[in-house]
């Protein structure tokens, strides 16, 4: 299983590097060039030959930074598309895209666009704890702890597995399905605030490093390969160095553009 950064970050920003500016950018996670895990960035990353290759679009939760993506990649696959990209979610993320976002006033409604019989988009409804098949991957959507109805997820080829944990505070059952995953290669962990943070944390339901750790720790996998991301820009250097002093063994931050075979 290949995973394309598109975005890894817990807002879009241009920061100062070392030659030129870097763009810090919303989620979205590109699966074997075919399936996007959540949708905060697209376009930006994809040429459109690439953005009409993705068959399935697998939203955690409805949260801006990670949808926003998503009507303009149907603005681009508008004008020829051979089959609806199917957008994988549950009934809430569903919901909440037709009532707020494809609503044929914030955005058209592209689940009905060109005509309901051939449109756009094409929802599925995922069922939290029930594994679905999206092309040649299984997935398991699984609820966590976030402000609004979030899931992270599991997801299995033939040879491997990646947990990927949504946005999420202290939670249980994420990390209880990754422990008797079999071919468990990977997992991708929020952390949004240092730890000074820690009450903004709390409040919004996201993870500082120091929660970072404990929730890792319920794996009881401490030779996991673990990636951090969701991290605010503002705070991304701060992050990376409280999560580098506490000792995980085989622990990345992710970066966009950067490519992840598990």
């Amino acid at each position: 299983m290949q995973i394309r950064v598109l975005g890894c970050h817990g807002a879009d920003c241009l920061v100062e590097a070392t030659d030129r500016p870097v763009r810090q950018e919303s989620c979205g996670f590109l699966i074997d060039d075919s399936v996007l895990l959540d949708a905060g960035t697209i376009g930006t990353r994809l040429t459109l030959a690439e953005q009409h290759r993705i068959r399935f679009v697998l939203l955690s939760h409805l949260h801006f930074d990670h949808i926003k993506g998503l009507p303009l990649l149907v603005d681009n696959l508008a004008e020829w598309f051979v089959a609806p990209v199917v957008v994988a979610a549950t009934e809430p993320v569903i919901q909440g895209l037709i009532d707020h976002v494809f609503n044929d006033k914030v955005y058209p409604n592209f689940f009905k666009i060109p005509n309901q019989d051939h449109p756009v988009l094409q929802a599925q409804v995922l069922d939290p704890g029930k594994t679905v098949t999206l092309g040649h991957l299984d997935v398991i959507p699984v609820p966590v702890n976030h402000a609004v109805p979030t899931v992270g997820y599991i997801v299995k080829d033939r040879g491997s597995a990646l947990l990927y944990s949504g946005d999420t505070y202290q939670t249980e059952e994420i990390w209880s399905v990754g422990r008797t995953t079999p071919n468990l290669k990977a997992a991708f962990i929020e952390s949004s605030f240092p730890d000074e943070l820690g009450e903004l944390a709390k409040r919004s339901k996201h993870l500082t490093p120091s929660l970072f750790l404990k929730e890792f720790q319920k794996l009881g996998r401490p030779d996991l390969p673990v990636y951090a991301y969701h991290m605010k820009p503002a705070y991304r250097h701060q992050i990376e160095e409280q999560i580098s002093r506490l000792g995980i063994e085989r622990v990345a931050f992710l970066a966009e553009g950067q490519i992840i075979t598990v």
